[in-house]
């Protein structure tokens, strides 16, 4: 079975329609972690659906506790890189969103440009996380990178 088709990956709002500014916006509006783990947790809901066929190990991302999968289309007009990511946790999900809002649509070089530490600095996400939790989160984008390393 082959990915989705480039247009399903960029139908994905993460990264264009919602962006880093919203979620900065969003988490300073909201007054407690409790309230912004609910906000992560709606963010993954919202995740585009993942192809059952693609939940194989090839696209299985390694150092995470929960399951989750990674899978990418480039456009081979601009470059972009398109993802698409599901966990099997619900939490897990919402920070995938998080990530995808930050490298998703991206060219490789704005990918590797990306200081992905200072935003969840900003967020204050790794603090609020189980330490399993910020490693898997980790694993997803040095995946990520890997990827645009090789485009």
């Amino acid at each position: 079975m082959s990915l989705p088709a480039l247009n399903e990956f960029k139908a994905s709002p993460f990264g264009t329609e919602t962006t880093v500014a919203d979620i900065l916006e969003t988490f300073e509006f909201l007054d407690d972690w409790e309230e912004r783990y609910s906000y992560i947790i709606d963010l993954g809901k919202s995740l585009p659906a993942f192809p059952e066929s693609e939940k194989q190990e090839k696209n299985y991302v390694h150092g995470c506790q929960s399951q989750v999968w990674l899978i990418h289309q480039v456009d081979p007009d601009d470059g972009k890189i398109y993802l698409m990511i599901d966990s099997d946790a619900i939490i897990v999900k919402g920070l995938a969103a998080v990530v995808l809002t930050i490298l998703n649509a991206k060219t490789s070089a704005e990918i590797m440009a990306t200081d992905i530490e200072s935003l969840f600095d900003k967020l204050d996400l790794i603090r609020h996380i189980s330490a399993t939790r910020g490693n898997g989160l980790r694993a997803m984008i040095e995946l990520i990178k890997a990827i645009a390393a090789e485009n």
